[in-house]
């Protein structure tokens, strides 16, 4: 089972935003990342993402006090000028889509975590929703 893994930004939304019904699968995906499990990562981008979107729905200093305890459970990779060429050049429809790719694939991350997966359609790397991950990941914990 892949135990590092690359986290959209939709996901960390479900869960500080507690959306439903995406809620739960997202909140079971982070205790497993809070708990050592499994080593999760993300960009810089989805960081920006995340504040502009929360800082709609609550306030800035709500959106970077959760920016900041989100922190402790990511490690944020950096985006360069090999990932933005990549995604300049590349068949993805969403600019933004094809930034979170690359850099998880430059990273050497074999497993993306996104609600949006129509558009890794010719990803060469595992797309997974957190629900199905956490549907794998109880069949193997089970044995």
């Amino acid at each position: 089972m892949i135990k590092r893994l690359f986290v959209d930004s939709d996901i960390i939304l479900d869960l500080l935003a507690k959306r439903e019904p995406y809620y739960i699968h997202s909140s079971k995906l982070f205790t497993l990342i809070d708990k050592g499990e499994i080593t999760a990562f993300t960009s810089p981008l989805v960081f920006a993402n995340l504040h502009y979107l929360l800082r709609k729905l609550t306030s800035n200093a709500s959106a970077l006090k959760n920016l900041r305890k989100l922190k402790t459970f990511l490690t944020i990779l950096p985006i360069d000028e090999k990932v933005i060429e990549q995604s300049l050049n590349s068949d993805f429809i969403d600019f933004e889509d094809a930034i979170q790719y690359f850099t998880a694939v430059n990273n050497g991350i074999k497993l993306l975590i996104t609600r949006n997966k129509r558009d890794y359609k010719k990803s060469k790397i595992s797309i997974l929703t957190a629900e199905e991950f956490l549907k794998v990941w109880e069949t193997i914990a089970k044995g």
